[in-house]
């Protein structure tokens, strides 16, 4: 089909708007009738690299430099194609009257850290969301204004981290990233994340939608939250040594209103998880560690659930009983393996009795074809991603991903098909290209769920539906139409297709978790009550 588009490219030279500002804009071009993609990237090497993957660097845009914006519009007709650019141009001058200028206009009112702090006194964080050839210098500007830094901008060398976080801890001051997603400090969400109530319990995370799914889960289960500080998935490298983690534990333990520290990431380096046990020791306060993937033992003189009740066990049934945790062990840090363990285990800490969850019912198996042999989940959260590869690793099921926990298992293009048992995330720079995040925007997977739809050896769909600030204003709604046709597709071969998930978020979030559940099941997806729940159901489904 691809080849049928008409695309436009162009470059609109020496003018500098971060990420937020470019996705904004795309969201608003692809709105418009007939345009099917649209991609607005600095001109920096990392972004041209992207775009040639992708098949739209042109000659052009092969020509723009870092302070340039390269654009990219493909349309079904060749008047759309030029429209586009036309209202493209208009938003990026600051002419246009529609809702993208508007927006554009709010992020750029502030031209520099030094206007922003100026018209805002009191400020104590500094929000970058940049491309990564002005993020590292931006960051080390906002430290020596004093401020705390979340840094939603990637593409940083770990050298340049490093020299952030290294200042920044002289001053006494927080860098949260680089490619930190999400954080909630004094109630006050950042980047993605949800409606919490506040609480007893303080989190630190280098993983963004695994920060989202513990708190919303403490949330549902009764909890609160004090903090949720975010790190940057880099964070627990050996070369960072868990700077801003361990800043972050320190930081909680001093928190009169935090009885209960949580830590969530994948496996840091092995020097690392020594550091963070140490720290959580000297914070005397209980806490309770999720290395997602990891074999971890924890160091021989601390007290943690014996490695038999340790071992990952699968969640129960949905609707029959939600996973809680292990056994309460007397302990002070308990090792968790799973998200929705992590959040039952913090509130056990806390004194806290967890809320029974919302009943999920488990419908028949369905009655598959033949040939009906494969799982494929599409997820938006890299963390979710991993978790399911965990659960399913337990099962003895091997599963093809573009993020594998096995290696051996790395799918060589994940954009041109599956294989066997595949899952994606779909928020990975090869298939954002072009496009915003899917947790924004859909379009990519709804592509992925109608192609995985119409093979005849899919038999399960494995969602997950992020909801929350920052993310979709629908994304049940507009997910629920493209889960239909799916399974009209498979309908139409003669197959049963079976589509299952979870929606990750509260109903205090502007999109309302009951409200996106209902529209999710009103076309037959089977919803789970968390992300290990429907990492279970959907294996035992392929089993």
């Amino acid at each position: 089909m691809t080849s049928l588009l008409h695309t436009l490219a162009f470059i609109h030279p020496n003018v500098y708007k971060d990420s937020v500002a470019l996705m904004r804009v795309a969201q608003q071009l692809l709105a418009l009738p007939d345009v099917v993609n649209a991609t607005l990237q600095m001109g920096t090497s990392a972004n041209k690299e992207i775009l040639q993957e992708a098949g739209l660097l042109t000659r052009e845009l092969n020509g723009a430099g870092p302070s340039d914006i390269m654009v990219a519009v493909q349309a079904r007709t060749l008047s759309a194609c030029e429209a586009a650019g036309v209202e493209c141009k208009a938003q990026l001058a600051g002419t246009s009257t529609g809702r993208a200028h508007s927006a554009a206009h709010e992020v750029m009112a502030a031209r520099t850290l030094s206007m922003g702090l100026a018209a805002m006194a009191g400020a104590n964080i500094a929000q970058i969301s940049v491309p990564g050839a002005y993020a590292a210098a931006e960051a080390l500007k906002a430290v020596k204004l004093g401020l705390n830094v979340f840094m939603f901008s990637d593409n940083v060398s770990v050298a340049q981290e490093v020299a952030i976080k290294q200042e920044a801890a002289q001053r006494g001051l927080l860098v949260m990233g680089p490619d930190c997603g999400t954080a909630i400090i004094g109630g006050v969400p950042l980047g993605f994340a949800n409606n919490v109530r506040r609480g007893s319990i303080g989190l630190v995370a280098a993983s963004g939608t695994g920060l989202q799914e513990v708190t919303t889960q403490i949330h549902r289960m009764g909890g609160g939250v004090s903090h949720a500080i975010g790190t940057g998935g880099r964070d627990v490298y050996a070369q960072v040594g868990a700077a801003t983690m361990l800043q972050g534990i320190a930081l909680l333990a001093k928190d009169p209103a935090t009885q209960v520290i949580v830590i969530v990431s994948k496996p840091p380096a092995p020097e690392v998880t020594a550091k963070v046990f140490a720290a959580l020791q000297a914070a005397r306060k209980p806490a309770v560690v999720l290395l997602l993937g990891s074999a971890l033992q924890a160091p021989a003189n601390q007290t943690h659930e014996h490695p038999q009740a340790a071992a990952l066990r699968r969640p129960p049934p949905v609707g029959v009983k939600e996973t809680w945790g292990g056994p309460a062990f007397p302990c002070e840090i308990r090792v968790v393996r799973t998200l929705v363990d992590c959040a039952a285990a913090a509130l056990q800490l806390a004194g806290i009795k967890p809320t029974p969850p919302q009943h999920y019912a488990i419908p028949r198996k369905p009655e598959f074809a033949a040939s009906q042999k494969h799982l494929r989940a599409l997820f938006s959260g890299g963390t979710f991603a991993a978790e399911a590869q965990v659960i399913w690793a337990k099962s003895w099921l091997h599963v093809w991903s573009n993020v594998p926990l096995n290696p051996a298992l790395a799918l060589a293009n994940p954009r041109k098909g599956s294989r066997g048992h595949t899952a994606l995330d779909l928020g990975d720079d090869a298939f954002t290209v072009g496009r915003p995040h899917p947790m924004i925007d859909q379009t990519a997977r709804i592509e992925r769920l109608l192609q995985e739809a119409a093979d005849p050896s899919v038999r399960v769909i494995l969602l997950d539906v992020v909801i929350g600030w920052g993310a979709h204003p629908d994304p049940a709604g507009e997910l629920a139409v493209a889960i239909a046709q799916a399974k009209r597709i498979a309908a139409k071969a003669n197959r049963e297709l079976a589509v299952t998930g979870f929606v990750c978020g509260t109903e205090l979030d502007p999109q309302v978790l009951a409200k996106q559940e209902a529209t999710l099941r009103a076309v037959g997806m089977v919803l789970a009550g968390n992300s290990a729940n429907a990492a279970w159901l959907a294996g035992e489904w392929v089993d």
